[in-house]
């Protein structure tokens, strides 16, 4: 008996021991159901060849008897599909490590793909603002940064998509200057083709802006109505132009909609916290350039961030979002500083080698491979500091908060995190 987290260390202790099978064909398929339960899928061609065939159902018998109870039964492990590309529609496919040119198709209920990583947006930069777990101090940074990048006569665009827990427009607009509809009004009426009614309605300005402008999309609007009705309903794939679109191609047709409006210089997107479909679709399918990994020093973020970055090597995904990533070290204390960032940066650097740089054999220079050093201020896992200070804790009005914020203040406090974003966008503006 095995559990669903030995399914694929099983694969690959079995999988080898038929090569001169596997080998023959173009492609194999290992599905994986809704009920974790495997079963092959293989070219119906191979049906024809007798050897072949009766080597795909030793295979599948022995799968079925290792694999139990997460597998179907040795008369139902096998099918054969005519086009295999059908076989693999709807699913999560990454190659099996163990086996060249068989591939894992993994069926989830939840759309949420933290696999399927989209390519590099072609507009405006557009910077997501992730963390593990809330609490971190990521949407005052996203607030911060709106600010200081508009002080820098940028145009700048934020969409508030934790829609579960909404608040971020809070901080940069006072109530009277709320806009009427937000990005979940959007989805629920998109489902009725009512969208577009909307569009004008849903951004306002902020007067935290000065030399630049700050647009805020908010996750609802002025009056919020029956939210939690509508927060139900966000989250449906509906048929558009003859074509099933996922609730996040629907956000992502929203994005570039509002884009295209407002034409901003850099998109500034929240993301709700944690590991769910909210945020795959914030970090993986928007298109980001940047995705900011918000971090403190504790178990539930090295855990949390492992999963992710273990899912992504062996996803075999890894290659595609890592040069977007970067470690974000929150909330750095007031003392003992120093020691606590260096045991930040440490770890962070622990979880990138273990799953995201290439690895470097002893011995060996890392040469053409993606890798750096613990201190290598340029790498991905060095963390972009923000310091902890009591006048932006426990705030009763984050816009208040803002409205008397000084370039001096917002160097000395998030200082690394600026510069690096405004350098983000300047070469976003250079491309």
């Amino acid at each position: 008996m095995i559990t669903f987290d030995e399914i694929l260390p099983a694969l690959d202790e079995v999988l080898p021991s038929h090569v001169g099978v596997v080998s023959r064909l173009e492609r194999l398929v290992v599905n994986r159901d809704l009920n974790g339960r495997i079963r092959l899928i293989a070219p119906e061609a191979a049906m024809q060849d007798i050897a072949l065939a009766d080597g795909l159902r030793a295979l599948a018998e022995t799968l079925a008897e290792r694999l139990k109870p997460h597998a179907f039964a040795p008369d139902q492990m096998l099918l054969y599909e005519p086009d295999m590309e059908e076989a693999l529609a709807g699913a999560h496919v990454f190659p099996v490590e163990s086996m060249e040119g068989v591939l894992f198709a993994d069926r989830l209920a939840s759309e949420g793909g933290w696999a399927d990583i989209a390519a590099v947006s072609s507009g405006a930069p557009r910077v997501v603002f992730f963390s593990i777990k809330g609490g971190v101090g990521r949407s005052t940074a996203l607030a911060v940064s709106a600010w200081s990048l508009a002080q820098a006569g940028k145009r700048v665009m934020v969409l508030d998509l934790d829609l579960k827990s909404p608040g971020l427009s809070s901080g940069l607009l006072p109530p009277a200057r709320r806009p009427a509809y937000g990005i979940t009004d959007w989805l629920v009426e998109d489902l009725v083709d009512n969208g577009d009614a909307l569009i004008a309605d849903m951004a306002a300005t902020s007067e935290l802006a000065h030399d630049g402008e700050i647009y805020v999309i908010p996750a609802h609007g002025s009056r919020p109505g029956d939210y939690i009705s509508k927060l139900g309903r966000v989250w449906m794939p509906k048929v558009r132009r003859g074509k099933r679109q996922s609730w996040s191609q629907r956000l992502g047709r929203l994005l570039d909609r509002l884009e295209t409006d407002y034409r901003p210089d850099v998109i500034l997107i929240d993301s709700r916290s944690g590991i769910d479909e909210v945020a795959s679709s914030c970090v993986t399918d928007l298109g980001a350039a940047l995705v900011l990994l918000f971090a403190i020093d504790g178990e539930q973020t090295w855990s949390g961030y492992h999963i992710l970055f273990q899912y992504w090597r062996q996803a075999g995904v890894a290659r595609e979002i890592r040069e977007r990533l970067q470690w974000v070290g929150a909330m750095l204390p007031e003392t003992n500083t120093e020691d606590y960032f260096i045991r930040l940066r440490e770890r962070s650097w622990d979880l990138f080698s273990d799953a995201i740089y290439d690895w470097v054999p002893a011995g060996e220079t890392a040469g053409g491979l993606w890798n750096f050093d613990d201190g290598d201020e340029t790498a991905p896992h060095y963390p972009w500091s923000i310091k902890w200070h009591r006048s932006f804790a426990a705030l009763a009005s984050l816009h208040d908060r803002l409205a008397k914020i000084d370039p001096y203040e917002a160097e000395l406090f998030y200082g690394r995190l600026l510069r690096g974003l405004d350098d983000a966008v300047s070469r976003g503006e250079e491309e």
